[in-house]
């Protein structure tokens, strides 16, 4: 297993030049180019990252630094052109989620990929978060017995860097992947009310359902009309409840009470004050050493597809005013 890996970034915008920060500090990552096609970008990213060659064109980069794995980290619509280009040449490809702009796409990523006999990762960067790698763990042991409810909220202002996509596109992916990945189960139906209140050309509020296969019930509350940014997770379940914020990373338990007895919280994560750990930096070092290691990948592209599809049905069902059935599996043949 080699000692690093040479990576580069296609993409320098607030994402995009997280992705610089982050390899620039991990011992497993050596960058080897950057790319966009705005100059004032080009110009911060060089200042980010003193020394690495920067481009305007993905063509000459990969031609030129020759990297072994490429983030990319642009607008949703060009997911699927830029992965190409980076699988023909050899590399590995981490694409920012959604994996690509609908469910045709994907899955032709996906292939590609397999064919190429590459790593394709897709960077649902909420998997990485401690504190839902700990609910995991604990509702894997069954410490909550059967579970009823997921509720997310996922709310805040609107984003100034979204343009190509809507609010359920670009934030219902985090929660629907996360709901999957602790339930360990399918969607069966999907019902939402979407509305347009102030980005006009797309959704910029959901409120949604989602239906699981052993009858757990998900439910959405998401829009960029908040002004105060809220990333929190229930779940309730037969011996209480689990409370989970994303950006503190903290995991709590409200055990069930059935005798009025005042309300008892236990912080169960982070395990200590100042143990925070940022889930970008956990994800991109998984990436890595995927590589390093030959695979698997650890956030895949039919897992990916999946969230997309749900997304997708999401919106068709606030357009319509209607459920949606979900037919599973979701089969992307890979050879």
């Amino acid at each position: 297993m080699s000692d690093s890996v040479d990576v580069a970034v296609v993409g320098l915008g607030m994402m995009g030049s997280n992705h610089v920060r982050v390899y620039g500090n991990l011992p497993q990552a050596r960058l080897v180019g950057l790319v966009d096609t705005d100059p004032g970008r080009r110009e911060a990213a060089a200042a980010l990252a003193p020394g690495v060659p920067v481009f305007d064109d993905v063509r000459t980069m990969l031609r030129e630094a020759k990297p072994a794995a490429v983030s990319i980290v642009a607008p949703t619509r060009e997911h699927l052109a830029l992965a190409l280009l980076v699988l023909d040449a050899g590399a590995h490809v981490m694409v920012e989620k959604p994996i690509a702009a609908d469910l045709v796409e994907g899955t032709m990523l996906i292939r590609s990929a397999a064919a190429a006999e590459r790593l394709l990762m897709v960077g649902h960067v909420e998997r990485f978060n401690p504190a839902v790698r700990e609910l995991k763990r604990r509702l894997d042991a069954g410490e909550l017995g059967r579970v009823y409810q997921v509720h997310a909220q996922r709310v805040g202002p609107f984003p100034a860097r979204i343009r190509d996509v809507g609010v359920v596109h670009d934030l219902a992916p985090h929660d629907i992947d996360v709901m999957r990945y602790l339930l360990g189960e399918e969607v069966t139906r999907v019902y939402a009310e979407t509305e347009r209140r102030l980005n006009t050309e797309y959704e910029d509020m959901v409120m949604g359902l989602l239906r699981f296969e052993s009858g757990v019930v998900g439910s959405l509350d998401i829009n960029w009309l908040t002004p105060e940014k809220i990333r929190r997770l229930r779940v309730l379940g037969e011996a209480g409840t689990y409370e989970l914020d994303y950006i503190a990373q903290t995991l709590f338990f409200a055990p069930r009470r059935d005798d009025g007895a005042p309300l008892q919280r236990t912080r169960l994560w982070p395990p200590s004050e100042g143990a925070l750990e940022e889930p970008l930096r956990l994800e991109l070092a998984a990436f890595l050493d995927a590589i390093r290691q030959g695979g698997p990948s650890p956030m895949s592209g039919t897992d990916a597809l999946a969230a997309l599809d749900l997304a997708s049905k999401l919106v068709e069902s606030g357009l319509s005013g209607v459920p949606y059935a979900v037919e599973h599996p979701l089969l992307v043949e890979t050879t």
